[in-house]
Formats: C-alpha cells, sequence, structure tokens
C-alpha cells in the first residue's frame, strides 16, 4: 500500500504542512512578515497536495515532491531569518520534509 511505503515522507509532509500554517498564521499580521506568510502558504499547500499523492500511489508523486521539496527550501530559508519560536519550528520542519521529499523522488 502506496500509504505505507511513504510513511515517513507523509509524515513529514503533514508535520511540515502544519508548522507552515501555524508560522503563516502567526505572522500575518505583521507587514515586516509578509515574505514568510507567502512562503509558508506555498510551502504548505504543496506539503497538504504531496500527502495525498503519496497515500494514493500517483504517478505523479516524485514529481510533486520534487516540488514540495524546493517549497520547503523557500520556506526554510525565509522562516530562517526570523527570531520567532514558530519560524524555528517551521524552518526546521521544512528541512526535514524537503530531505523526506528528495529521498521519496530519487
Amino acid at each position: 500500500m502506496a500509504h505505507e511505503k511513504f510513511k515517513s515522507c507523509i509524515e513529514a509532509c503533514v508535520a511540515c504542512a502544519q508548522e507552515c500554517e501555524h508560522c503563516g498564521d502567526a505572522c500575518i499580521g505583521h507587514v515586516e512578515m509578509a515574505g514568510c506568510v507567502r512562503t509558508c502558504r506555498d510551502c504548505s499547500a504543496l506539503c497538504w497536495v504531496c500527502s495525498g499523492y503519496m497515500s494514493r500511489g500517483s504517478a505523479l508523486a516524485a514529481a510533486v515532491c520534487r516540488a514540495c521539496a524546493e517549497a520547503c527550501d523557500a520556506c526554510a530559508a525565509e522562516c530562517g531569518k526570523h527570531q520567532a519560536d514558530h519560524c524555528k519550528r517551521c524552518a526546521e520542519a521544512c528541512r526535514r520534509c524537503a530531505e523526506e521529499c528528495r529521498k521519496m523522488a530519487a
């Protein structure tokens, strides 16, 4: 079953999506954090989609995972610039997810 084969990557994507949702929401009221909000929203959207593609064993899962890894890299870089705890947690989740997605897509 696909969802078992890709379990660690699916879990990393879901965890990353949740951290991105939280981080983006926490930053949304701060004009200077607009870049953080945007990258978190993009990353979260791809992580949710990616977990679905892997869960159903889609033939496009590897391609989506490659795109997800790129979004995670961008989000980790952006959140890594900030000192807020939620940004630090988000950056770490993004790095883990990017690593898992690259392994899956290899």
